[in-house]
């Protein structure tokens, strides 16, 4: 029996931590990071700067095939907080993917099946070469459902819009904290009733609320995991 490959999945709604969460447990582990979520985004980008109707399936399905997508770490040019730099067909689009105009479509652009084929195709391939944190939403259910390490994080959607907010106003953007709130009930509604690969926990997942926790206290609860899990010792 093959052994399954080194991998921690992090699922979990917006704003729930797991980008912040996934890359510092992968710093510390010495493990590739992917955010998934940003894979979705930047086809979401790519269907709006086309003109291309999001709902329209077909449409949007091709151009995830056709896109060519890259996630890397930044360089010093770019340190500006960014966790990782987005490249869609070989153009700088971090920041532009956490528009609220990408948030307002992203939910029907995963929705699509033809985009989440073309999709986890990408990110199984990535899976199984090993020593990754994968972060998204069906990464345990769908992408690496043999993970030896499953985590669902959650927080309070108060707090998750909350959070949205000040990284917006960080950025010198002006949003409506309720509207924002309004929006991310919305959507977690959305992503968790979708057809296809809904947002869920898997069975053997260990849920997590990063609820009144600090970043440190949710990055110290997973490395515990990890060393039982995957008896990876910790680099960092």
């Amino acid at each position: 029996m093959t052994e399954s490959p080194q991998v921690i999945t992090i699922d979990g709604p917006a704003a729930s931590g797991k980008s912040t969460i996934g890359k510092l447990v992968a710093e510390r582990l010495g493990f590739v990071y992917l955010d998934t979520g940003a894979m979705y985004r930047a086809v979401t980008l790519a269907a709006l700067q086309r003109g291309v109707d999001t709902n329209d399936a077909m449409a949007v399905s091709d151009i995830a095939r056709h896109v060519r997508l890259d996630l890397r770490t930044p360089t010093l040019e770019e340190a500006d907080g960014r966790q990782y730099t987005v490249l869609l067909d070989g153009e700088d689009v971090t920041w532009e993917i956490r528009a609220p105009r990408v948030d307002r479509h992203v939910s029907a652009v995963a929705a699509h099946g033809g985009v989440r084929e073309a999709m986890v195709a990408q990110q199984q391939r990535i899976g199984q070469q090993g020593a990754v944190v994968m972060v998204g939403r069906d990464i345990g259910t769908v992408v690496m459902p043999d993970a030896p390490l499953k985590i669902y994080l959650d927080a309070s959607l108060e707090e998750r819009a909350h959070r949205r907010y000040l990284e917006a106003v960080a950025r010198g953007e002006r949003l409506d904290y309720e509207q924002l709130l309004a929006a991310m009930r919305k959507r977690d509604a959305y992503d968790g009733s979708r057809d296809h690969s809904p947002m869920r926990a898997a069975a053997d997942a260990i849920q997590l609320s990063s609820t009144g926790l600090s970043i440190s206290e949710v990055v110290d609860a997973v490395l515990v995991l990890a060393a039982e899990r995957l008896r990876r010792p910790v680099t960092g």
